[in-house]
């Protein structure tokens, strides 16, 4: 458990506003994690689903326990190989989707070897 200062009330991205002070405390994995036994780390690699902020090198936060749905960001094991990439159930046909127009939807049959391994809550960033 790491419990740090917290500005609640959020700071200004616009004009600058009077400081109010840090009046709460924090704990990040609690935010990020809902339950440490279903939850892992991943570092992303590639340009997929940079349009939706996730970069190659980021961690993103998979949760094991969710519920795959349709629209959630998932991450998935197709044909040997894992991927990070949105889930799109269209016209009873299922597709993983990137969010990169160069990269175009995979549609997901019985003849894939396919596993969803967690969805995606989370991106951790350095800037």
């Amino acid at each position: 458990e790491v419990v740090l200062p917290f500005v609640s009330q959020g700071i200004s991205c616009g004009f600058p506003s009077p400081a109010e002070g840090m009046e709460e405390e924090f704990d990040l994995f609690k935010y990020i994690i809902k339950d440490k036994n279903t939850t892992f780390f991943a570092r992303i690699r590639g340009d997929s689903m940079s349009g939706i902020g996730m970069s190659d090198g980021d961690i993103v936060v998979v949760d094991k326990s969710l519920e795959p749905d349709n629209n959630k960001v998932a991450v998935c094991y197709l044909d040997g190989e894992f991927t990070i990439k949105r889930i799109v159930l269209k016209d009873s046909k299922f597709f993983l989707v990137a969010e990169n127009e160069k990269y175009q939807p995979i549609e997901i049959t019985e003849d894939n070897d396919f596993v969803i391994w967690g969805i995606v809550t989370n991106i951790i960033k350095k800037i």
